[in-house]
């Protein structure tokens, strides 16, 4: 006569620490899935190595950084529009001088140059907030790829606006227009940007605010059990 088994404990006394015992060949068939690569039982994307539990797939991700980059560049037309609109004028003059032309600034002291580059700066440390505020509401998830379209596209954007900017604004050649509007009357200097760092404000600025938008807002891992070990209902 052999030993009465003893029942399992009720669900409201097991430990919180049970774990579940590994799945018999019947219930492991029951789990297999399909070809189509959804379960049998239901019907949801099974989870590997090659996927992603928390986000789409890596093609997906460098579709959708490759976009990003994409439109947050596009935006240095914007930018480069506003800094030929909003950067102040460096006054030159010309003067024929033994029979040649020389151009020289009218304000020597004059800090219009210095602004040229602060308005840029500016400009940019905005655009770069803005798009990082808009690529964070639109795709909280982040991500390596995502991150590294954002300053690709601010530094392409950047370079946009400053190459638009300098064909919106006055001619190069000095010369030929000192000699157009006539000797002693002033026109404005070419439109240029003397402080290359600048182009990088925009990039600085939208990872700087993207990273601090995603460590206070962006979606937490959840934790992770010990290996083996299964979440006991209603514990």
């Amino acid at each position: 006569m052999s030993a009465p088994l003893t029942p399992p404990p009720p669900p409201h006394e097991r430990s919180p620490r049970d774990v579940w015992r590994p799945p018999s060949d019947g219930q492991t068939a029951a789990m297999t899935p399909h070809a189509d690569g959804t379960g049998p039982a239901t019907g949801q994307p099974r989870h590997g190595w090659w996927y992603e539990q928390d986000g789409p797939g890596m093609k997906v991700e460098i579709r959708e950084a490759a976009v990003t980059a994409v439109a947050v560049a596009l935006g240095g037309v914007l930018l480069g529009v506003l800094w030929w609109w909003l950067a102040p004028r460096v006054p030159y003059v010309g003067d024929v001088a033994g029979g040649s032309w020389v151009v020289y600034l009218k304000d020597s002291e004059g800090e219009q140059s210095i602004g040229v580059d602060g308005t840029f700066t500016l400009l940019a440390l905005g655009f770069g907030a803005v798009s990082a505020l808009v690529v964070f509401l639109v795709r909280r998830r982040g991500g390596v790829p995502l991150v590294v379209a954002l300053a690709v596209g601010g530094l392409l954007g950047s370079v946009l606006a400053w190459r638009l900017g300098v064909w919106l604004g006055p001619a190069s050649d000095v010369m030929a227009q000192a000699r157009s509007v006539g000797e002693g009357v002033t026109f404005d200097a070419p439109l240029k940007l003397g402080a290359k760092g600048a182009l990088l404000a925009w990039p600085f600025a939208a990872l700087v605010l993207h990273l601090g938008l995603t460590g206070l807002f962006g979606p937490r891992d959840p934790e992770q059990l010990p290996a083996g070990a299964y979440e006991v209902p209603g514990a």
